[in-house]
């Protein structure tokens, strides 16, 4: 079972913007309270963001760096290291700035400390909130609707374009009984946590064997993974959504079918992922490839918050989806 709680991703892009609006809000609002017109304010937010924004950045910096160990640690262990780590930099670095007579106007010691723990408890509670938000009842839930597109008559097809092979191809028949069991096993187990992506090409690749019984030489599948990292983790059940959309919306309205192109590829740290298929503006079936897409995003925000991002396009009567995420491994 996945933690109910766990520690904020410190060394992800969208948490580490949070962390600065929240402290910098924050701020804004202790100033305002502190001041009594405009002329005070301004003054006042300047003196308290000469400071406060060295703390922030350095405490930040050590909170990347140490990241890999707290989140080893129990989740209250954690939240006690974050806060000994924060406030043991605002305290050193004051000092620092008082030795050196570098200004002659700060708070005192006990009072910077203080407010630091005020900003830290209330940063770290809103993403206790956020956490619970998006807590494992939210995401499986959300993650079962996406497993709900695995469509009946896919099933159906299957079993007919295997009862058709019985007789006639018993080995090739057994082969994709196999690959039904397999794909099912995956739909129905526990999906919350990243997999290997190479699990995920396995799985892609025994869902196509099935849809090529049926559309035979109308489907044609192209794989350009040779730079493909096997071991970067990604949300389970991400491509192959994707490419039961294509065979869906792509391939099946075609008389004369199409070729699918999966191509997987790294770079400056970041795997790319990118699914073209041809595609009719006739097809009246987009709304709901659409609304796929939209679960998708979602669930690359659950996982990666700002660092993934999904994008569709189509021209010259191709769809092309193309996902970005950081290249992360267990």
């Amino acid at each position: 079972m996945r933690k109910s709680n766990r520690l904020p991703n410190l060394r992800n892009l969208g948490v580490a913007l949070r962390i600065l609006v929240i402290t910098n809000a924050l701020l804004a609002l202790i100033a305002i309270i502190l001041s009594t017109n405009a002329a005070e304010f301004v003054s006042l937010v300047t003196n308290i963001s000469a400071i406060a924004q060295p703390m922030l950045l350095l405490s930040l910096l050590l909170l990347y760096a140490s990241y890999p160990l707290l989140k080893k640690l129990r989740y209250w262990h954690g939240i006690i290291a974050i806060f000994g780590i924060v406030l043991l930099t605002c305290f050193g670095l004051h000092w620092l700035l008082t030795q050196a007579l570098i200004f002659d106007n700060l708070l005192s010691t006990k009072r910077t400390v203080f407010y630091a723990f005020i900003v830290c408890t209330i940063t770290l509670y809103y993403f206790n909130l956020q956490e619970r938000a998006y807590s494992p009842a939210v995401d499986e839930a959300r993650l079962q609707a996406l497993q709900a597109r695995i469509r009946p008559h896919f099933l159906f097809n299957c079993i007919n374009a295997v009862l058709s092979l019985i007789r006639s191809q018993p080995k090739r028949a057994e082969t994709a009984l196999e690959d039904m069991a397999d794909l099912f096993r995956v739909l129905m187990a526990d999906n919350r946590d990243l997999v290997p992506l190479a699990q995920e090409i396995a799985l892609c690749r025994q869902y196509l064997a099935l849809e090529k019984l049926r559309l035979e030489e109308r489907l044609i599948i192209e794989w350009k993974v040779d730079d493909m990292p096997p071991d970067a983790l990604i949300p389970p059940l991400l491509l192959q959504p994707l490419i039961e959309n294509a065979v869906y919306h792509g391939i099946e309205p075609l008389a004369t079918g199409g070729k699918i192109t999966i191509q997987i590829y790294t770079k400056r740290n970041e795997v790319h992922l990118v699914l073209s298929n041809p595609y009719s503006i006739k097809n009246t079936r987009h709304i709901g490839n659409q609304m796929a897409l939209n679960n998708i995003k979602e669930r690359l925000t659950l996982h990666f918050d700002l660092e993934a991002s999904l994008k569709s396009s189509l021209s010259n009567g191709e769809y092309q989806v193309h996902i970005t995420l950081p290249h992360t491994t267990k």
